[in-house]
């Protein structure tokens, strides 16, 4: 039998944390590429969970466009003009930004990936290249001046356009991303209100980077995106059916990168021994300790500590973004089959719901999180708002499955 090779064999990620995909490339295949320190691994996930919901939203908008759910809509466009003053500001402070940071960043690498330090510090600061942004922009700018001035025409004219609506993923996704990300980092501050007040008295780069609520994200981000809906014209109710299966494959995917980085979304202490009936599985699935967690939390550990970090957690606890991990990629394979075979508006989108609460109010009894008094009753912030979402589903579906005709106005 061939022997399995080393850098498969520690992807179990059972003997470290990985707080940047640097530390990852490191360990798993000996690559020391210290330009990789400025990727966290969270941020990594979250960035493949929105292309991969952006992709599932696609083809589930292609699939409605397909049984005639879904219809293009028309636009106007102008051919032939001048680079207008927003296209050439936009141009000027991309290339200010690309030579302002990314010059500094390579003329001072040593001191940017520095061992045991964030080189975030140095992006999210007035620390750059002047010069190097003033020459940079310019050039863009011009660039886009001339470009835009040898493509014009004596006389612009306008063109009607067809647009189909899964051509607004892209759009969708990032208004998404915008708004999901603000309430994430809204709904945590105000879930801490020690934060709340550390946030804008004392700012830190680690503040502003950590700290997110999934179901802030889910609530701004969704009310961004049926702002937009609105503006293109592209019912709502889709929408939310084609969202559905990609919303839940990127929780899944959302929560690799907690587990991976170990941000602080874990369970409760666990010390008991391990049931009977896992023992199929590896110990480090029912308690773990998660060394080298990004967060820097518990003791000093006695070897194998990255430098800048080097901690673990004593006592071990329960690994709770592996059991969402499960939970929502199975889910996702649920839905991903039901919208093949359902046309009802709303249908998919109701047992999203109902599958999200639920998922979220069981895994809630085993996780660290702040507690709040509601009538006398010890609960979470996300214990109250699953709880919301699974009856609102509940609702919904009730409603559905009496009114089976049913369908929106102006879908």
């Amino acid at each position: 039998m061939s022997k399995i090779p080393y850098y498969l064999s520690q992807l179990t990620f059972t003997h470290h944390m990985y707080p940047t995909i640097y530390h990852a490339v490191l360990d798993l295949f000996g690559l020391d590429l210290p330009g990789l320190r400025l990727l966290n691994s969270f941020g990594f996930f979250v960035a493949i969970a929105f292309l991969a919901a952006s992709w599932v939203m696609s083809h589930e908008l292609k699939r409605k466009e397909s049984l005639g759910l879904l219809t293009p809509r028309t636009r106007t466009i102008w051919v032939g003009r001048p680079a207008s003053v927003s296209d050439l500001v936009y141009s000027f402070l991309l290339g200010f930004l690309l030579g302002f940071k990314g010059v500094f960043v390579l003329l001072n690498s040593e001191l940017v990936f520095a061992p045991g330090q964030m080189p975030q510090q140095y992006l999210i600061s007035f620390h750059g290249n002047w010069p190097a942004g003033l020459i940079l922009g310019g050039a863009f700018l011009a660039w886009k001046y001339y470009s835009a001035k040898k493509k014009a025409l004596p006389e612009p004219k306008a063109v009607t356009v067809e647009v189909l609506p899964h051509e607004h993923s892209g759009n969708i996704t990032m208004i998404a991303a915008l708004g999901g990300i603000t309430g994430a980092k809204l709904f945590h501050l105000l879930e801490n209100p020690r934060e709340f007040v550390e946030f804008f008295t004392a700012p830190t780069l680690e503040g502003f980077l950590s700290g997110l609520t999934v179901y802030g994200g889910l609530i701004v981000g969704g009310l961004a995106v049926w702002l937009y809906s609105r503006k293109i014209k592209v019912h709502i109710v889709h929408l939310m059916d084609a969202t559905a299966p990609g919303l839940m494959l990127a929780y899944g995917i959302g929560r690799m990168g907690c587990h991976v980085s170990g941000d602080g979304d874990w369970g409760i202490v666990n010390t008991a021994p391990m049931p009977v009936w896992l023992s199929w599985l590896p110990e480090w699935v029912w308690a773990y300790d998660y060394p080298n967690n990004v967060n820097g939390v518990g003791v000093p550990m006695e070897s194998g500590g990255w430098e800048g970090y080097g901690t673990h957690l004593v006592p071990p606890v329960f690994p709770t973004p592996i059991y969402e991990i499960t939970a929502a990629f199975i889910l996702f394979a649920i839905l991903w089959q039901l919208n093949k075979k359902v046309r009802t508006p709303l249908y998919i989108f109701s047992i999203y719901l109902m599958m999200n609460g639920f998922e979220r109010f069981l895994i809630e009894k085993i996780r660290v999180n702040e507690v709040i008094n509601l009538l006398g009753m010890q609960v979470t912030q996300a214990e109250i708002i699953a709880t919301l979402t699974f009856f609102t589903g509940l609702g919904l579906f009730i409603w559905l499955r009496k009114n089976p005709g049913w369908k929106p106005r102006g879908a």
